[in-house]
């Protein structure tokens, strides 16, 4: 009997998949990071997660590598970085004083993001088969949802001599963002977003000056990001999203 050809990979074709275990790397080691209390590198190592969570399905479509096993790879990464490493991070620099209040909250924001994980995976292979354009997500992705988790660190660290917020108060609000990942609320995709030719060289000078700000006012850039990347969320939801469905 022959045996069937085996099917060889290159190494660009890995390439999306080792960017994803990149990822969980910088995830699992940024909670390393957050127990020695170097708070600020386990941060900078869990939005290094996300900007490689980021590329690692662009870059799978673009050489034409996707594959059912980097898919459920790429899920199981979003929620070992944005479900777990991240709530650590923020229990151990925060809410502490409150230990099992605020070990509820971190499992509270863990549950709803393996949920909200779940729910994407399940609408993306409806939408795939029946075509859909996926415009929106109902409610705030897994990464979003992390990012705008570590908001009070970010002040935090932006503002060293300010107080650091009560532990209260940080459950609380970890608590209200996973709460909008579960949510209904449709969340517009900047996945399907186009730039039209006229306005790519204002969006690549927009882009140079956000890099540029991120590189020397990391925190307080982060800051803004946060804050405009809600405004647009309410925007969309209120302004683009109705106009949507009714079209």
């Amino acid at each position: 009997m022959s045996r069937p050809p085996r099917k060889e990979l290159t190494l660009a074709q890995l390439l999306p998949n080792m960017l994803t275990v990149a990822a969980i790397c910088a995830g699992i080691t940024a909670i390393r990071m957050g127990v020695q209390g170097d708070y600020v590198r386990a941060v900078q190592l869990l939005l290094i997660a996300g900007v490689l969570d980021g590329l690692d399905g662009r870059l799978a479509r673009l050489l034409r590598s996707t594959s059912a096993m980097g898919a459920e790879l790429d899920s199981l990464a979003d929620f070992v970085n944005f479900g777990v490493a991240a709530p650590l991070v923020i229990y151990l620099w925060g809410l502490q004083d409150m230990r099992h209040a605020g070990w509820i909250a971190v499992l509270f924001f863990a549950v709803c993001c393996v949920m909200r994980l779940a729910r994407f995976n399940v609408s993306s292979r409806e939408e795939g088969a029946k075509g859909g354009s996926g415009a929106y997500f109902q409610g705030l992705p897994s990464p979003a949802g992390a990012l705008l988790a570590m908001l009070p660190m970010f002040f935090a660290f932006a503002l060293p001599g300010m107080a650091q917020p009560p532990a209260p108060l940080v459950a609380l609000y970890m608590a209200a963002v996973g709460l909008l990942m579960i949510s209904p609320v449709p969340v517009w995709s900047f996945k399907r977003t186009k730039i039209s030719r006229e306005n790519v060289k204002f969006f690549l000078l927009a882009f140079a000056c956000v890099a540029a700000a991120l590189t020397l006012f990391t925190w307080g850039a982060l800051i803004v990001i946060c804050l405009a990347y809600v405004a647009v969320v309410v925007w969309a939801a209120v302004f683009w999203y109705p106009k949507d469905r009714s079209g």
